[in-house]
């Protein structure tokens, strides 16, 4: 038989029973144990899955308790803030974490792989390359991931609170589970997935030397572990929709190419503009071999990574740039760009938020 085991906050006190009626009247905690009974000096409570040792004159600091509810106004007469007799203060926050997004600060900006910008290792041991390093004021961010080894990967199940998510596979081939979406997932070189607002999912495997690009809105956003949910957990609704958002997986065999929204450029897109319901667009670029003209558009980000060959930028007001595989760039809204000396074998991923922004072609 297993004795369960069983953790406690220490908290100090000068007289307990000033403790009491504000640990289990304004706090609603149960008070579980108190003693001695002549004159009490030590009180347990428990409740919001918190358990707590009052104990008159510990030598401890009074510390702070944050109790999350998603209705605030009803716990503690709606107070946000409180401090107890023993000097503890009380934080009351949301238990649901929602997305803030940003207002986007506009700006051009251009991120080269050749200035050696600094790869950081982030969670499951992925390294991380951010492509937008003001992150348009936190409304964004881009990542070019890598994991130099391959194999599987010590990832959990989870899932974002985000407005919106791509995973966009640039180099080997990962596995991937989603919530409701069947079994293993393997994106090939050129696939993408969305993940919409709350999915659980978990990566697997990967090859050596796999690379993605990840792009999340907003830039700061919070990751959940789900320890109840175990993937694969069946096909599920393949229409389900998450915040109105459904799981899109394009993949690239197959595709179809179609005339982009500049001339000049063919494009495959994803489906993510409809799967998102205009909240995001995604899609893959190739030249034609017919010089582009200048362009200006009126979404609210548009950013581009150079997956293959190379260009020249110019942008009005900015020296040209000349792009490489690995380089990325943001367009603000109105702003005035063409693409010109673009390698035959030249390769772009655009991602724009919306996705049905409108682009004026200028000649």
């Amino acid at each position: 038989m297993t004795t369960p085991i069983q953790a406690e906050v220490l908290l100090p006190t000068q007289e307990l029973r000033n403790d009491l009626p504000f640990y289990t009247k304004t706090l609603g905690l149960r008070l579980d144990s108190i003693f001695p009974a002549d004159d009490p000096s030590v009180a347990s409570f428990s409740g919001h899955g918190l358990r707590i040792r009052i104990e008159k004159g510990a030598d401890v600091p009074p510390g702070k308790i944050r109790i999350l509810t998603d209705d605030p106004d009803g716990f503690a007469d709606g107070a946000r803030a409180l401090v107890a007799p023993n000097g503890t203060q009380i934080e009351i926050a949301s238990l649901s974490p929602t997305v803030d997004q940003p207002q986007t600060q506009h700006e051009f900006a251009v991120r080269r792989l050749r200035d050696e910008a600094p790869w950081v290792i982030g969670r499951a041991g992925m390294h991380y390359r951010d492509l937008i390093p003001s992150r348009l004021g936190g409304s964004i961010i881009a990542s070019h991931i890598r994991i130099p080894d391959g194999g599987p990967v010590p990832d959990m199940v989870h899932y974002h609170t985000v407005g919106f998510q791509l995973i966009f596979c640039y180099r080997g081939w990962v596995d991937v589970l989603y919530e409701d979406q069947g079994d293993l997932i393997r994106l090939h070189a050129g696939d993408c997935v969305t993940q919409p607002p709350g999915i659980r999912h978990r990566v697997v495997e990967a090859s050596a030397n796999i690379e993605v690009i990840e792009i999340g809105v907003p830039a700061e956003h919070v990751t959940t572990i789900d320890h109840e949910m175990t993937l694969p957990n069946g096909k599920g609704d393949p229409m389900r929709e998450w915040d109105g958002q459904r799981f899109v997986h394009h993949l690239k065999d197959g595709a179809v190419w179609q005339p982009f929204r500049i001339p000049g450029f063919t494009a495959r897109d994803t489906g993510i503009s409809d799967g998102t319901k205009g909240v995001a667009g995604i899609q893959v670029v190739r030249t034609d071999g017919q010089t582009p003209p200048p362009s200006k558009h009126d979404a609210d980000i548009h950013f581009t990574f150079v997956m293959e060959g190379s260009m020249t930028l110019t942008a009005e007001g900015q020296d040209p740039r000349d792009l490489q595989p690995g380089d990325a760039f943001v367009i603000p809204p109105g702003m005035v760009a063409q693409y010109t000396n673009c390698s035959p074998d030249l390769e772009l991923l655009e991602a724009a938020l919306r996705g049905d922004f409108a682009t004026i072609l200028l000649d």
